[in-house]
């Protein structure tokens, strides 16, 4: 009994438990640490190729594939998206910040649920833990927008547009199967050229008929997600016209238009620039053309910088009337909006009282869906955007304008040799262009 009293060597008991358990708990954190940092080396070579794919297929024009290319990439690296039990994830994002911030780039992010052996045993909330990756690659350029329509395109019969150094984008708001056609020897030049769904890539991106299509250097987006922008109202306010002056001048001989003597501010019911050889001037202001028409006719010559059109209309004992503008074939036509440059390199003043309509020409009410002609032989250049929410911009036989700055029209239709050139204007935004062959860079 003396021998079951004696109390000594417990310590020695409790100290083995003790140093049992310790080992037991480093053992099981080994475990599962060495576990988890097997599924992290796992999830970053998943992320580090569902990146890369994802990026190869935004620089192929297939944008609507990155998370299939993704997640199959994700699979392969033994991480599978499809799992009915725990299974992983893949999200493709574009970084918001940092040095690949607002580039063609793609972040591909993966994700895992890991189950532990002993570390839920000792915390239930632990009995998972979530591990994660993630992944940057990609490559390419920017974009500016300088031709933008609501609707289509369509170039024929040798026509060209030239976007210099900036991109064209047709909307297909009427879900066209040729939101841009360019056939019969026409051509399109610029940096990018985008429509929303599937053309004929067979030829280049667009249906081309028997005609040509030529398109150097160009990126070709197919199943476009980022669309360009068409203003609805002029920043930032639609001139006052109510009680402006209606239809002042109108003499048959060379005459010159000068909205100043109204305020900046002129009316015309219509407005015909009259031809014959003559020579106009349009000083700087507002021209406000209410339910009638613009006309600059043929054999004229027009000049006016700092100017502003604003063709407009409205309903009339329930009859609608707007307005609409025709450059005859043989008129030449120069306008400069407020700020632009002159064609002798010197800068435009605003129109007087209307400087919050510099670096746009022309803006046509957007419920005007009157087109904007220009006929056969026509020449035009104009400095400043041309803004026409509701119409249709046609080109035919011959003529030509250059328009340095925006064009954002409901659509566009050129033919029969018709040449417009247009340059990039930040108001109608931009699109990154990933590489064709990306970079794994973060």
């Amino acid at each position: 009994m003396k021998i079951f009293r004696d109390e000594s060597g417990q310590t020695i008991i409790v100290a083995a438990v003790f140093m049992a358990l310790l080992a037991i708990g480093f053992m099981a954190l080994a475990v599962d640490v060495g576990q988890l940092f097997r599924y992290k080396r796992m999830a970053q070579s998943a992320a580090t190729a569902a990146a890369l794919a994802a990026a190869e297929e935004a620089g192929n024009g297939a944008a609507s594939n990155e998370k299939t290319v993704a997640n199959a990439m994700a699979k392969l690296n033994g991480l599978d998206t499809s799992l009915v039990t725990n299974p992983a994830t893949v999200t493709l994002s574009t970084p918001l910040n940092g040095n690949f911030a607002g580039g063609a780039y793609i972040t591909a992010t993966v994700s895992v649920p890991v189950p532990t052996t002993f570390l839920g045993a000792f915390r239930s909330g632990m009995k998972y833990v979530t591990v994660s990756a993630s992944a940057t690659a990609g490559g390419g350029t920017a974009s500016q927008t300088c031709i933008c329509t609501g609707d289509t395109i369509k170039v024929a019969n040798g026509a060209s547009m030239t976007a210099n150094g900036c991109g064209v984008i047709a909307n297909d708001t009427s879900g066209s199967t040729t939101p841009i056609s360019v056939a019969w020897g026409s051509t399109i030049t610029s940096k990018s050229i985008a429509a929303p769904g599937t053309w004929d890539s067979a030829a280049g991106g667009v249906l081309c008929g028997s005609g040509s299509c030529a398109f150097p250097g160009t990126q070709i987006v197919q199943n476009l997600v980022t669309k360009c922008a068409i203003p609805t109202v002029v920043p930032p306010v639609v001139p006052q016209h109510s009680a402006c002056l209606d239809d002042p001048g109108g003499t048959s001989k060379a005459q010159v238009y000068d909205p100043s003597l109204s305020g900046g501010v002129v009316c015309y019911k219509s407005l015909t620039v009259d031809g014959q050889g003559k020579s106009d001037t349009l000083m700087p202001g507002v021209y406000i053309i209410n339910g009638g028409e613009l006309h600059f006719e043929s054999g004229l010559n027009t000049n006016g910088n700092g100017v502003f059109f604003y063709l407009t209309g409205g309903a009339t004992n329930g009859v609608s009337s707007y307005a609409s503008l025709v450059i005859d074939n043989g008129a030449n036509v120069n306008i400069v909006s407020g700020t632009a440059k002159e064609s002798d390199g010197t800068t435009a003043a605003p129109p007087v009282g209307g400087g919050a309509y510099n670096n746009t020409a022309i803006y046509q009410d957007a419920n005007d869906t009157n087109p904007i002609n220009y006929q056969g032989g026509s020449s035009s250049f104009i400095n400043g955007a041309i803004v026409a929410p509701g119409a249709t911009l046609t080109m035919a036989n011959g003529s030509s304008g250059t328009v340095e700055g925006s064009i954002a029209v409901n659509s566009l239709d050129l033919e029969g040799g018709a040449a417009l050139k247009a340059t990039p204007d930040a108001d109608e935004g931009q699109l990154n262009f990933f590489s064709t062959h990306p970079k794994l860079v973060q």
